[in-house]
């Protein structure tokens, strides 16, 4: 379970930081900028959907902790890229989804 947690772990980094560098992509200065930060977010993009589809799991199962650190590494990206502080909505959203991520797991 180890290694499964890490590869949703890293997946979830992979996604939530690709779509970071396009978010950034949009707001580019410059053409080479946006296009650099474009193929770099794609990149990342493709390589969480290759890792999350390579392992032969049920994945449906392993989707609530999958959703739990999408929302974790998400809420700190915008934190500390975007300097968008969550929200007490944001906050309690996430409790749910944590608690979801927790039941969905559950065997």
């Amino acid at each position: 379970m180890n290694v499964t947690l890490f590869v949703l772990f890293a997946a979830a980094l992979l996604e939530a930081g690709g779509d970071a560098l396009v978010r950034e992509g949009l707001q580019a200065s410059t053409t080479v900028i946006r296009l650099t930060l474009f193929l770099a977010g794609g990149l990342l993009l493709f390589a969480y959907g290759y890792l999350v589809n390579t392992p032969s799991w049920t994945f449906g199962r392993l989707l609530g902790v999958y959703v739990v650190f999408f929302f974790l590494i998400a809420q700190f990206l915008s934190w500390v890229i975007f300097h968008q502080r969550p929200t007490t909505a944001v906050l309690i959203g996430g409790a749910f989804i944590m608690a979801g991520g927790i039941i969905i797991s559950y065997p």
